[in-house]
């Protein structure tokens, strides 16, 4: 079985990217600068009703407009729209303002149906229903083990909490879009993908287009965070319109449409009892739990991303467990996965039903942890971020912190999976030693061109400089989607596989002994005029799965106005073999910022009354910035003896429920729904009437 060589010269170090240039200096092309001959700008005509039967939609005004080259339906009349913002028509014109006025002129008769978009509007029996023959509330899904009842009896001490978490919406700072020029040869599209390769099999599918003849590039693109991976209505739109006006079509959704229409994280309202022995031993836990997922909650299954089910009890084993777990529809648009689906509410619920448990014991929350944690590893990740944060010091009493602004501190755990398998890649070596490598993966902004740079360059002797990478093509060898922090463990095997043959075939034409570093120039030239194409795909035992991490969270609360300030974050995180230290303290950042915003500032506000987002931009959906930046201290443990293992989504899964036992600490009190505004903090403190 193949192993990482044990010294390394640029694995492990802290390598600038390669990518970073073209980033500051604008010439990293990202879809919206696609710019081929001809092309048309597109747009989306959407529902301005909630729930409504389109009886019909007429066109014949905006196709004689000037500018305008096609206009098409999205799905033929009559049909029933189910949340505001579904997709009605499109239209490709030669500008903007042309595509504007076509969407105004477009007649849509309708006939408005009644509809409900709050979750706990939905469960009731006499709510409208988003599908006509389906309950709004789907039959609870249930996993039970051991006697539960009985053990509760049997347990010295037994807490109890209502928590909730709120639909998350992913907000990409690149939004959906494509780029699509489709002609008699094939149709080929830049898109805006963490999946090239499911893009290019998604359009096939829906269009009905050979596999072969259809070509999805993606250079650079910002940000998808599981909202991604398929080419999406608007792809397909994009397409149909191609076709129709014969020119290529850029579509680019604004950003009032992302809100809508295109994902998020489902939300949870958690009914939570947990119940340990006189020694602090779990002992019974149990869970009544729904959420909603829009109008694809249905069912509550998580393996696709857009259910509302989530993993309880999160990390910790109970022998005795009670789990039921309903999906709400609402007339809404659907979630799609979310970094790390399922895990942060997990997380958040049964973290601050833990910290409610040591109180009622009388016993320090780290204590109970390191008690009840399965994981040697996080065990070991608790004492060591304990020592580094200074927990021992900074812990006191909740609501013990003397003063109007309080200090509070509080820790959390989180696991995920990180593995990855299936990449293909290839090097071309020119005679002159210069050498590309091709792999058909994407950079979604992660570090995937310095990552391939990095390990070719360490196996090769040379320097990641000399590596040119090209990704993000469906023409290049296959690879997977870029989500579930399964890219590095995926194409790092690869690129290795490719490595070690590329230096056994040279060695085999030029007869020279080892091929790497100072003798690569004389071995690359002994190929003679023609390049020597070398092939590789994962290897196993080079990466495995099973990130975890521990973050401690200290933050003052201004009791006086409800103002939460996190003050430092400390992230004791592993990861496998860190192949650059660089980028993965990026992630790990970057996580920890997503989940502040969970924590204090996130959740999608919808109107009763118009069945509208009331906060689809960046000025009315808060998310953390520069000012709310805390102290972050990352320690990375490296564990190179595990091979390669992604670490993208655990960053982000503990965080909101450390800082929300830190500002438990800080008050006293708890804030048991998310996020922790500060109307909520004072409404806790009993100083406002409670949030509605």
């Amino acid at each position: 079985m193949p192993s990482w060589p044990e010294k390394h010269t640029y694995i492990g170090a802290h390598t600038r990217r390669i990518d970073g240039p073209a980033k500051v200096s604008g010439t990293a092309r990202y879809t919206s600068d696609v710019q081929p001959s001809g092309w048309l700008y597109g747009m989306i005509l959407r529902s301005k009703w909630p729930k409504a039967t389109i009886t019909s939609i007429n066109l014949e005004k905006a196709r004689k407009l000037p500018g305008i080259k096609a206009a098409i339906l999205v799905r033929d009349c009559p049909r029933t729209v189910r949340y505001y913002g579904e997709e009605l028509a499109a239209v490709a014109g030669t500008s903007k303002q042309a595509c504007l006025d076509a969407l105004r002129s477009i007649e849509v008769e309708a006939r408005p149906l009644p509809f409900v978009v709050h979750e706990e509007d939905a469960k009731d029996e006499g709510s409208p229903r988003v599908w006509d023959k389906v309950a709004n509330l789907s039959k609870p899904r249930l996993d039970e083990h051991g006697d539960v009842d009985k053990a509760f009896a049997e347990c010295a001490a037994v807490v109890e909490g209502f928590f909730t978490t709120p639909v998350q919406i992913h907000n990409c700072l690149e939004t959906h879009g494509n780029t699509i020029s489709w002609t008699e040869e094939g149709l080929t599209a830049w898109s805006s993908t963490q999946g090239i390769t499911s893009v290019r099999d998604g359009l096939a599918g829906n269009l009905d287009v050979p596999q072969s003849q259809v070509r999805v590039i993606s250079e650079y693109m910002g940000g998808g965070f599981g909202s991604k991976f398929g080419p999406g209505v608007e792809g397909a739109v994009a397409a149909r319109l191609s076709k129709e006006a014969k020119a290529p079509v850029k579509l680019m959704l604004p950003r009032f449409d992302e809100a809508l229409a295109v994902g998020n994280r489902p939300s949870s309202f958690q009914q939570l009892k947990l119940g340990a022995t006189a020694e602090g031993k779990l002992h019974a836990f149990q869970m009544d739990n729904y959420g909603t997922a829009g109008i694809g909650s249905g069912g509550v299954t998580e393996g696709g991303g857009g259910g509302a089910e989530i993993r309880m009890p999160y990390i910790y084993h109970v022998p005795n467990i009670r789990v039921r777990q309903s999906g709400v529809n609402v007339d809404a648009g659907s979630a799609r996965a979310f970094r790390a689906p399922g895990h942060p509410p997990a997380s958040f619920g049964m973290e601050s039903i833990m910290d409610e448990l040591a109180v009622k014991l009388n016993l320090d929350p780290l204590e109970l942890r390191l008690r009840n944690d399965p994981s040697e590893v996080r065990r070991k990740e608790y004492r060591l971020g304990a020592e580094r944060f200074g927990w021992t010091e900074k812990y006191r009493k909740p609501g013990s912190s003397p003063g109007p602004i309080k200090t509070g501190v509080g820790c959390a755990g989180a696991t995920w999976g990180g593995g990855g398998h299936g990449t293909h890649a290839e090097a071309q070596i020119n005679p002159d030693s210069s050498i590309e490598f091709r792999c058909g993966t994407q950079d979604l902004g992660t570090g995937t061109y310095t990552l391939i740079a990095v390990v070719a360059a360490d196996l090769l002797g040379l320097k990641p400089e000399q590596i040119t990478v090209r990704i993000g093509d469906t023409r290049y060898p296959p690879s997977g989607g870029s989500g579930g922090s399964t890219t590095a463990a995926s194409v790092s095997p690869a690129i290795y596989d490719v490595c070690m043959n590329a230096l056994q075939q040279l060695q085999e034409r030029s007869s020279i002994t080892d091929a790497r570093g100072p003798n690569w120039a004389a071995a690359c030239k002994k190929l003679g005029v023609e390049p020597l194409i070398v092939s590789g795909r994962w290897q196993r035992g080079l990466s495995s799965s099973g990130a975890g991490g521990v973050q401690f969270a200290e933050v003052r609360v201004d009791t006086e106005t409800g103002f939460v300030k996190v003050k430092k974050i400390t992230c004791i995180q592993d990861g496998g073999m860190f192949v650059n230290e660089l980028t993965a303290e990026s992630q790990v950042n970057g996580g920890i910022l997503m989940g502040m915003g969970y924590a204090l500032y996130e959740g999608r506000v919808m109107d009763r009354t118009s069945g509208v987002v009331l906060n689809p931009n960046f000025e009315t959906y808060k998310l953390t910035g520069l000012a709310d930046t805390p102290e972050i201290d990352v320690v990375l443990l490296d564990m190179p003896e595990r091979g390669v293992i992604g670490i993208g989504e655990p960053v982000t899964i503990p965080t909101a429920a450390a800082i929300a036992n830190a500002v438990a600490n800080a008050l006293g009190v708890r804030v048991s729904s998310l996020p922790i505004t500060p109307a909520k903090v004072l409404a806790a403190l009993g100083k406002v009437k409670p949030v509605a």
